[in-house]
């Protein structure tokens, strides 16, 4: 699943364009795609049309579309699964090979939900208030992300030092802070010198608001790039590759020397995926006694 930078890169590319135009027709191509929907294909496609598109929100990695008419206001909340694009392309372009939905607007382009492996997909959700912001339902249980004014770093320290957790487990859990992924947050445990296996509880106060610290500053850094691609799957809503690949030290660098000490960099097997840190600046740390 894209993280936050991904997700921000979409978020910025639809909502220069979406914003104050209205839906015509909405078009769902492939059932799975609207799976999440209580009320099916028929019902998304009924309720979304004649809406205006107000705004793109995005909460960590979740994204939706604040779309309204006299009636009601309603998010489209779109899950990019593993492969899920949004793209805009002007109407009577030829069809994406894996085109999942098609939404047609008053301008004269559509909006076009992509998904090769249909993890993903569009539902419809009802809007609740949540800390003075208007959050579909089924995102009110995630955690402010950095980049929002609602975020508290000081809170979030609290709540990794009470957690009983690995420091990689920790910062995963979007309940605590949102957005981060597997990719990021090798990336802000190298920059921190923390092994991802270094237990919360272990770790000083210090330590973890500095961690924080590059969590924000790495994600900053990969929105002005566009994120990270590394294949034809991550793009923005003109089909374009993201570039901070090129300034990763840590994720995907097995065997690669370590860009601040030189050692070798190594790969471990976490959550049925893969860690990457130096063994040399981020020490393993010592098994637990029984």
């Amino acid at each position: 699943m894209p993280e936050l930078p991904e997700v921000e890169t979409i978020r910025l590319g639809l909502a220069a364009h979406l914003a104050g135009t209205t839906v015509r027709s909405v078009e769902v191509l492939h059932p799975r795609a609207a799976r999440r929907h209580v009320g099916g294909p028929v019902d998304l496609s009924n309720r979304l049309r004649g809406k205006r598109f107000d705004s793109v929100e995005r909460r960590g990695k979740y994204l939706w579309l604040m779309a309204s008419d006299s009636a009601d206001d309603v998010a489209a909340v779109v899950h990019l699964g593993m492969s899920g694009q949004m793209l805009l392309a002007e109407q009577g372009a030829e069809d994406p090979v894996h085109l999942r939905i098609r939404a047609v607007l008053d301008d004269g382009h559509e909006l076009r939900f992509v998904d090769q492996r249909t993890f993903g997909g569009w539902h419809l959700d009802d809007l609740v208030e949540v800390g003075g912001r208007r959050l579909p339902e089924s995102v009110a249980h995630i955690a402010p992300d950095p980049f929002e004014e609602a975020f508290d770093r000081d809170g979030v320290v609290d709540a990794l030092r009470s957690k009983r957790t690995e420091i990689k487990r920790a910062i995963l859990d979007q309940t605590v802070i949102s957005g981060v992924g597997n990719i990021y947050a090798d990336e802000s445990l190298w920059r921190a010198r923390l092994h991802g296996r270094r237990r919360t509880r272990g770790i000083p106060r210090a330590a973890l608001g500095e961690l924080i610290d590059h969590v924000t500053a790495v994600m900053g850094e990969a929105i002005e790039v566009g994120g990270t691609s590394f294949d034809e799957l991550y793009v923005n809503v003109n089909g374009q590759s993201g570039y901070f690949e090129r300034s990763l030290n840590a994720y995907g660098r097995e065997g690669l020397p370590c860009s601040r000490c030189g050692a070798p960099m190594v790969r471990e097997s976490f959550m049925n995926r893969s860690s990457f840190s130096c063994p040399t600046c981020q020490r393993v740390p010592r098994a637990r006694r029984p």
